[in-house]
Formats: structure tokens, C-alpha cells, sequence
């Protein structure tokens, strides 16, 4: 039986803010998009040129507060080329981005920033 992860699925409170931090500041494309608005809800899929792996976005439209994200959630993990280069422009642009930190053996390790719903994205070196 042949198997392959598809996409994961986070709820998203303000549709055009979280496309807005998807696709300018971490390079995800919109691949498809499936409006559903008799039924009050818009699914979004992102992915990167070089994956079939997605992102879906799911747009309730009667969410009126944030969604709780428990602690049960992670994180999302993204691996970029240039990755000091990344995080400084990140900075630069006042997002939520930690510090590096450290792994052995890696000199600039990983970072985390937070999308506008309070998900956490690890970014770490290709």
C-alpha cells in the first residue's frame, strides 16, 4: 500500500492576514482554493514550487474570536536556504521571531515565528 503525507490543516480566524503571512513572508503559493459559503466556510491550500505537500487554511466565517490552540499543538517546520538572511528580513519587519537557537553542529540552527492565529513555524536550514 503506498502512503504519502497531503496537507495539514490549521483554522484561521482572519483569512487575508494569514494569506498575507504565508505567502509574503515564508513563499507559499495558493495551489486551490474551495469556497463553501452556504455553508459559511473557505479552505485555502498553500504550498512551496517544490512540494505537493500542502497547507490548508480553513476560513470559518462566523469566527469571531481566536481560535484556542491547547497545548497539545507543536509546531509546522519549514526548511529555507538562507536562513540568516530570512530571519534578519523578518526581524527587520517587526514579526514574532525568536532568537536563533541552537543545535550541535549547525552555526546559525533554527528559529521559530508565529502566523497571525498564534501557530508556531520552525524554520531551519535546507
Amino acid at each position: 500500500m503506498a502512503s504519502k503525507m497531503l496537507h495539514t490543516c490549521i483554522r484561521v480566524k482572519d483569512l487575508d492576514k494569514s494569506l498575507d503571512f504565508y505567502t509574503n513572508v515564508l513563499g507559499l503559493k495558493e495551489s486551490r482554493r474551495l469556497d463553501f459559503p452556504e455553508h459559511q466556510f473557505t479552505l485555502v491550500y498553500l504550498a512551496f514550487d517544490n512540494s505537493d505537500y500542502e497547507l490548508e487554511l480553513t476560513y470559518n466565517y462566523d469566527q469571531e474570536t481566536a481560535y484556542d490552540l491547547g497545548n497539545g499543538y507543536g509546531h509546522i517546520a519549514i526548511g529555507v536556504d538562507n536562513i540568516k538572511e530570512l530571519h534578519e528580513k523578518q526581524v527587520a519587519a517587526g514579526l514574532n521571531v525568536t532568537d536563533f537557537k541552537g543545535l550541535p553542529g549547525l552555526e546559525f540552527g533554527y528559529y521559530f515565528i508565529t502566523d497571525p492565529d498564534g501557530y508556531k513555524i520552525e524554520v531551519i536550514p535546507n
